[in-house]
Parts: structure tokens; C-alpha cells; sequence
């Protein structure tokens, strides 16, 4: 009996110390498979074992599944091409003060006022973009900063000035801007604003199909701030002029802005439903063209 009762002790005593050992092993397999399995960044390296073969080593990228899983992307330096113009609503015979009839000569009107359409430009360069997904990446905010250029290009020999208008009643120096017609004409006459501008939109985008080029809208405002106003002349009589001043004109820009893109192309547009001037003349620009965009 003793006997039976020491083999049987024997058997379990057996039993325990292999169940501990091949628990120790599985442990161990874990341990290495853990340490197997190794990410750097969006690099994963993953060490195979094949039996008494040497070792294998796997080498993956998920930079592009990262990528396309962020709600924020950015694009740099985006660039836009296109025609300047405006909506003259000027009451000119109400326009006393910031407009000045030269003795002996028409009274000034809207046509003194009108551009060459071909040769008047925007061109705004936005420094940054971001676009942050509201919906998927169907529904996104989009907003930026950038420089917006405005080139007006006059038909006739209007002048800009920004003080020394003599009342004709009074004889008294009038110190505050003023535009009058001038007595020579232009080879190039042209009206340079420059804008430190910032957009906000709300864009929309379809998946981008085989076969199919997505298609994106954005629609928005944006605030631009005058930091520079130029009257760039050339003529025989005075040469190249480039005259900077005050010339009655406002401060801040408020835009609609919107923006089509069929694949790779791009169209912009803007219109502010406020004047140019801060008094005297109603006129409110307007722009369209074409933007070169990663997205």
C-alpha cells in the first residue's frame, strides 16, 4: 500500500513540473513574440521564426493610412491667377470733396472710373492652408493667410492724390485725398492695392472614384487688411511715377469668396458687398480666376 501511495506521489509531483514548464515556455513564446513585434513611428518590423530556419524580417509603411486618417492636412503656397474688377454705383454728382473738376472741363463721371478688364488683375498668394474634416472627408472647415494683390488698370488719365486740392470757391488747400481727371494721358495708369488677407470656408468633396475626378465646392468670407495703395503712372511728360498714400480708402476688405474644383482644376471667386472708399465713391470689387492647389 505504501507503495502505490508513493508512486502515485511521484506521478503528480511529475505532472505539476511539466505543467510548470510548458507554462513557463508558453510565457516565454508571449515575452518573444512581444519583443517579435517592433514600432518605430508608422514603421512596423515584425521578426518571423521558421523553425530551424533563419529567422525572417517584415517591413511595413502605414505613413498613407496615417496620413489619410488625420483630420488636419496642410497645403503651402498656393497661388491665384485671375482678372480684377468692380461695380461702380457712384452718385458722382454727390461726390464733392473726393472728387474734383479741373476748370474748363467735364464734370468727372463713372467713365473716368472705368477699367481695361483685360489688363486689370488678382493675384493672391496664401502662404497656408488647412483644412480640418468636420464629416468624414466629405464635409471639411478650410481656412488660411495670404497676401491678395489687386491691379486696376484705368482707361483714362484719372489721378490719384493724397492732399493739395484747392477749393475753386475758397482758394483754401483741402488736405484730404482726392481723384481728379489730369491733364495728360497714360501709357499705363493703374490703381495697386495689397491685402494681408484671411479666409474661412466651408467646403464640400466627393470621394474620389476610378475612373471619376472628385469633385469639391467651398463657400465662405474673408477679411483682408490694407496695408499698401499705389498710383502707378508712365507718360512721356513724367516718366515712371509710383505714388503712395492715403487715398481715402477703406481699411478693411469683407469679401464672399467661393471656390469650384473638378480634379486638378480649380476656380475662385470673391466679391465684397462694400465700397473700395471710405467716402464719396460706391464701388465694390470683384475677382475670378484660377487657383493652383494641391487640394
Amino acid at each position: 500500500m505504501k507503495r502505490i501511495y508513493f508512486l502515485a506521489a511521484l506521478c503528480a509531483l511529475a505532472t505539476a513540473s511539466f505543467a510548470q514548464q510548458s507554462s513557463s515556455k508558453d510565457s516565454s513564446t508571449a515575452k518573444a513574440s512581444k519583443r517579435d513585434t517592433i514600432r518605430i513611428g508608422s514603421i512596423l518590423i515584425i521578426k518571423k521564426r521558421k523553425g530551424t530556419e533563419t529567422d525572417s524580417v517584415e517591413v511595413y509603411n502605414d505613413y498613407r493610412n496615417a496620413k489619410r486618417n488625420k483630420k488636419v492636412s496642410t497645403n503651402y503656397l498656393i497661388l491665384d491667377v485671375g482678372f480684377a474688377n468692380w461695380s461702380d454705383q457712384t452718385n458722382y454728382a454727390n461726390a464733392v470733396g473726393m472728387v474734383v473738376n479741373r476748370p474748363g472741363t467735364a464734370a468727372f463721371s463713372a467713365e473716368d472710373m472705368t477699367l481695361r478688364a483685360g489688363n486689370s488683375a488678382n493675384i493672391n498668394l496664401w502662404l497656408f492652408m488647412q483644412k480640418i474634416a468636420l464629416h468624414k472627408s466629405n464635409i471639411n472647415l478650410k481656412y488660411g493667410l495670404g497676401l491678395e494683390y489687386n491691379n486696376y488698370s484705368f482707361r483714362s488719365a484719372v489721378s490719384f492724390k493724397e492732399y493739395g486740392n484747392i477749393n475753386p470757391s475758397s482758394g483754401i488747400l483741402n488736405n484730404s485725398p482726392f481723384i481728379f481727371r489730369d491733364s495728360i494721358s497714360f501709357s499705363k495708369n493703374k490703381l495697386n492695392l495689397k491685402y494681408i488677407t484671411v479666409p474661412l470656408m466651408l467646403n464640400f468633396a466627393t470621394n474620389k472614384e476610378k475612373g471619376l475626378p472628385k469633385l469639391s465646392a467651398s463657400i465662405g468670407v474673408s477679411v483682408g487688411y490694407l496695408i499698401r495703395e499705389r498710383n502707378k503712372q508712365n507718360s512721356n511728360e513724367r516718366g515712371k511715377q509710383d505714388n503712395q498714400g492715403d487715398y481715402n480708402l477703406q481699411r478693411f476688405k469683407f469679401s464672399y469668396i467661393g471656390e469650384i474644383g473638378v480634379g486638378s482644376i480649380k476656380l475662385y471667386g470673391s466679391y465684397s458687398p462694400t465700397s473700395l472708399f471710405e467716402k464719396g465713391l460706391i464701388i465694390r470689387p470683384y475677382a475670378f480666376g484660377i487657383r493652383f492647389s494641391n487640394w
